[in-house]
């Protein structure tokens, strides 16, 4: 499955945005002007997948705080909208405020959940047959209306709280093959926000000696990650070169030792190689990217939120050179707020960066039209 567009409405800065995913998107734009929201909006999604969506909106400080804040027109429910779009399947999830009743005086919900917790509304997933959609699963509050692998709809009252989503709930794969399609691709797609580099953090230390695909949200399995590189694909001349890339005449050695896998460093100016708690910041956070961009299985979408943070500007340039190679293997979207690595992206990859502004206190897209395309689009 592709990923072609993600739909965001009335999530924090952005008002409604329909932004076309490419196999490498590019925004760029400066401090408070809602760019981040783009990236977390994506992370709502895959909540959606594994059924922490309103888990993840509490921990942003709840469903008022998230809200678009501006002005609604007359009739406009207060709700986060988000939708994924893919070749011919299209899920959507919408997740609004409490509904309550008044006993007594007493604001009583009138769902099935806590007094002020985020609620699941509505979710659809839509099947697009040439001209005619034809919708796979609905969610209405605790009803769930679903076609089965024969083509059969099935009414199935009080099948989710208003706390889970269906999209998590139906995972039986052979029942519901598109559910599980979409399910699947989304839990696939890896966030990464920032990776811990002080003293403590789990990625200077080893790590357990599991074959590790994928690099996970945190870094804290990069170790594993380099290692199955090195042991098991036993293939390390692509990693060789962008460690050279980036750091010329460097070695890089990653293995098991034991139960742990561990990586050194080695410098061609210093007599011995730096293990991981001996790298320098801006160091580790580039062999984290390396990781995340170059593992043995690259995720079906891989998000970047400021990459270049902590990074000396000698390295973007091999940023990204290596960002336009994982490209070639998966979706890529990059949120940077420097101009150095979009221009740098631009001349890797071709990708050209779309600007992020405010205006009025919402968050828009340079050149970006109200359908999802751009103006200078072919």
């Amino acid at each position: 499955m592709t990923l072609t567009s993600i739909s965001i409405q009335g999530y924090r800065s952005v008002r409604k945005l329909t932004l076309p995913v490419r196999r490498l998107s590019v925004f760029v734009g400066g401090n408070g002007v809602g760019k981040t929201n783009l990236y977390k909006a994506l992370g709502l999604l895959r909540a959606a997948a594994d059924g922490t969506i309103t888990r993840s909106i509490a921990d942003e400080g709840g469903i008022e705080s998230v809200l678009w804040a501006g002005q609604r027109r007359r009739g406009e429910p207060a709700r986060i909208i988000l939708k994924a779009e893919f070749d011919e399947l299209c899920y959507g999830v919408e997740v609004g405020l409490p509904v309550y009743e008044l006993d007594h005086g007493v604001r009583t919900p009138m769902e099935a959940a806590f007094l002020n917790e985020p609620r699941v509304k509505e979710e659809r997933l839509i099947l697009r047959q040439g001209r005619r959609d034809v919708v796979m699963m609905e969610r209405k509050g605790p009803l769930v209306t679903i076609r089965n692998e024969k083509g059969a709809r099935e009414t199935i009252p009080d099948a989710v709280l208003p706390s889970e989503t269906a999209l998590d709930t139906f995972r039986d794969s052979a029942r519901y093959p598109e559910l599980d399609a979409v399910r699947r691709d989304m839990l696939g797609w890896r966030l990464y926000h920032d990776f811990r580099t002080d003293a403590a953090s789990p990625i200077r230390q080893p790590c357990h000696a599991i074959t590790t695909p994928t690099l996970s949200a945190d870094g804290h399995d990069l170790a594993a990650v380099l290692a199955t590189l090195f042991v098991i694909r036993q293939d390390t001349a692509e990693i060789a070169a962008a460690i050279d890339d980036a750091f010329p005449g460097a070695q890089l050695w990653a293995g098991d030792t034991g139960s742990h896998c561990s990586f050194t460093l080695r410098f061609p100016e210093m007599p011995r190689a730096f293990a991981a708690h001996e790298l320098s910041d801006g160091t580790l956070k580039y062999l984290c990217l390396l990781g995340a961009l170059m593992a043995y299985r690259i995720p079906p979408l891989v998000a970047l939120n400021e990459p270049e943070a902590s990074l000396h500007p000698l390295l973007l340039p091999p940023l990204a050179r290596l960002i336009a190679k994982a490209a070639e293997r998966a979706g890529i979207w990059i949120v940077t707020h420097s101009t150095e690595l979009a221009a740098a992206l631009e001349e890797e990859a071709g990708a050209r960066p779309r600007r992020v502004v405010k205006d009025g206190g919402e968050t828009r897209i340079e050149g970006l039209r109200v359908s999802g395309f751009f103006d200078d689009d072919d």
